[in-house]
């Protein structure tokens, strides 16, 4: 092959090592040079600046290091794309006279750049900059925003170390801008107000203050509102509501916001994520949710809304994610009405720390379609199924949902959440009554946690069927009985909590119950063998597991007929009519026990002929004396 012909050089998302070889300047022909994505060391070889028809590289991450000489690079007068991001390499930027009249694609992420690159003032072409992920600090320059760039649509300006905007209000003059990023600074004073051309404004983790000011319902192309993680405080604008016709993605969460959820003031809801939580708003939830039939996560934990449990939700059909911990929602779970699928596709709900009362929902149970059936346990996460139906493609950001739930007894939190996790935690309200069989039902079932109830009954054996359990939370209830042998089959149980309830018996030692340590049971006074101190008796001990394919029952007849000459005997040793009454007295009390246990149905019966034919027997035998 001729390599001076070619005109695309593609190897990108390879595992290709090594050094970019300096024969690379054969390419005298190429127009876009792609080595993204590999393993590629070493410093950037300066025969690139010889490829003069060039206009696209890129050697996005790579471990490429050293230092590259942007000059070298700024002679492709063709350049119109340019991205070095993610690299290990320094940019030295300073003293460019070059001017790239044709350049419109910027990536500079990860070049250790510590000041904005005063050259980008010439590139009035540019149509998208990525400066993100820096050392830049301080405040973002006014010359930077008087570039005249008419047909700037995204700049990223994400994980650096900026305090803000030189001046306020910001006055953005790039009408066309679509993505504005300034997630992960230092940023302080008041929001920021975007070009009313903003698709995705992505301002999170910093130190915004101030209210949402009403111009915002103004972003008519809106799409990804992110704002959380601020000092943002105050009422959000009624007009808010109106933006459920162009929002996909809303999240405010971990800010001050207080106040009621704005209703949405328009049919169409066009919402897919919404995070609200770690905020102070109050008052039942705004009822025109329900028409948001595309939502999939519902984060409104650590409020304090007050409401009954939102069953109109249900009808949603495609909600994965329902997080409502830690608010004021209380009263019963009501059962459904009909046969309709309540929640089909719900895998993840959190309604712990509120007050919720009555018995556990069962009926719900059975509705929840997508915690039974086997799903694959692929790496999927739950914004990935959203960006890839997502209408302005060429817009697209970096944005994952994310989560703060209990799991295995530590508060976690999931920056990124997988799809196949599968999660109930109903607990810290007022629920009672049995835990339903039912809820065996649900085999994809990873997370379970109903502990601080006042939960009564036995722990349902049908548990055994949630092979996919991690952890199984049942601590602080009024739980009785035994703790069900079958519970052995949850192979990939790592946290197990019946601590403080009434359970009895003998503690179950096969398989993953030999790692649970003493603090799994403290608190069940009648619980023996180990871990604990107490030791069963043999009546307590646990029985030798049968087989699954045999099981043999000895006749209740044969076992009483046995016990009555094995306690005469008692009274043939004595040589008296009083042994043989001892053994009468211990005879009846141990055949009550044995027909009680066998006979239900003849307990009378039974009694009077085993009484009678001890009595002739002992007596025949002490007259024959």
């Amino acid at each position: 092959m001729n390599l001076a012909e070619v005109n695309y050089f593609d190897l990108s998302y390879n595992r290709l090592t090594g050094r970019i070889p300096s024969q690379i300047s054969g390419l005298t022909s190429v127009l876009e040079l792609d080595l993204s994505h590999n393993r590629l060391e070493g410093p950037m070889p300066s025969t690139i600046s010889g490829l003069k028809n060039l206009s696209v590289l890129t050697v996005v991450s790579n471990n490429l290091n050293g230092t590259a000489q942007f000059h070298m690079l700024m002679k492709h007068q063709s350049l119109k794309e340019l991205s070095l991001s993610f690299n290990n390499f320094s940019l030295a930027t300073k003293d460019l006279n070059v001017s790239l009249s044709k350049i419109a694609i910027l990536e500079l992420a990860s070049c250790n750049l510590r000041e904005f690159p005063k050259f980008i003032a010439k590139l009035d072409t540019l149509e998208s900059i990525d400066l993100s992920y820096n050392g830049i600090s301080g405040q973002v320059p006014q010359w930077l925003l008087n570039v005249s760039m008419k047909n700037l649509t995204r700049l990223n300006l994400s994980n650096n170390f900026l305090m803000g905007f030189s001046s306020y209000p910001v006055e953005f003059k790039w009408a066309n801008l679509y993505t504005l990023d300034l997630r992960y600074n230092k940023m302080e004073g008041p929001l920021p107000l975007p070009p009313r051309s903003i698709i995705n404004y992505l301002a999170s983790n910093n130190k915004l203050t101030g209210q949402i000011p009403p111009a915002i319902c103004q972003l008519n192309w809106i799409s990804i509102l992110n704002l959380a993680n601020n000092e943002l405080s105050g009422v959000l604008p009624s007009c808010f509501g109106n933006l459920s016709s162009t929002l996909w993605t809303l999240s405010l969460h971990g800010n001050g916001f207080y106040g009621r959820i704005p209703q949405l003031q328009k049919g169409v809801c066009e919402l897919r994520m919404v995070d609200l939580s770690n905020n102070q708003f109050k008052a039942p939830l705004p009822r025109g949710l329900s028409k948001c039939v595309k939502l999939e996560f519902l984060n409104l934990g650590n409020n304090r809304i007050a409401d009954t449990f939102p069953s109109w939700l249900g009808s949603l059909p495609n909600l994965k994610v329902l997080i409502l911990h830690h608010n004021r929602f209380h009263g019963v779970m009501k059962e459904p009405q009909s046969n309709h699928q309540y929640f089909p596709k719900l895998h993840i709900i959190d309604l712990s720390m509120n007050n919720f009362s009555g018995g556990l929902p069962s009926k719900y149970f059975n509705s929840w379609n997508a915690m039974k059936f086997t799903k694959t346990d692929e790496m999927v996460y739950y914004a990935d199924t959203i960006l890839e139906s997502y209408v302005f493609k060429d817009f697209l950001v970096d944005y994952d949902y994310s989560m703060t739930i209990l799991n295995k007894g530590i508060e976690t939190k999931y920056d990124k959440i997988l799809e196949y996790l599968t999660v109930i935690d109903l607990s810290s309200n007022g629920f009672d009554g049995e835990i339903p069989s039912s809820i065996g039902s649900l085999m994809e079932l990873h997370l379970l946690n109903l502990s601080n109830n006042a939960i009564t009954g036995s722990i349902p054996s049908s548990l055994r069927n949630l092979t996919k359990l991690e952890a199984l939370d049942l601590s602080r209830n009024e739980l009785t009985g035994k703790i069900p042998p079958e519970l052995t089959q949850l192979t990939s149980l790592e946290f197990f909590d019946v601590s403080d309830n009434h359970l009895s018996g003998p503690i179950p030692r096969e398989k993953q119950f030999n790692t649970f340590e003493n603090s799994s049971y403290k608190g069940n006074s009648r619980l023996c063998g180990t871990p604990l101190t107490k030791k069963c008796s043999n009546l307590e001990a646990s029985p030798p597991p049968l087989s699954n394919n045999v099981l043999v029952k000895e006749d209740s007849r044969t076992w009483i007929k046995k016990l009555d000459w094995m306690i005469v005997l008692i009274g043939f040793a004595s040589g008296s009519v009083v042994g043989a009454m001892v053994g009468l007295n211990y005879t009846t009390r141990i055949e009550r026990w044995f027909v009680n246990k066998f006979c239900q149905g003849k307990q009378s019966r039974q009694r009077r002929r085993i009484r009678r034919r001890v009595i002739q027997s002992a007596f025949c035998f002490h007259n024959t004396m």
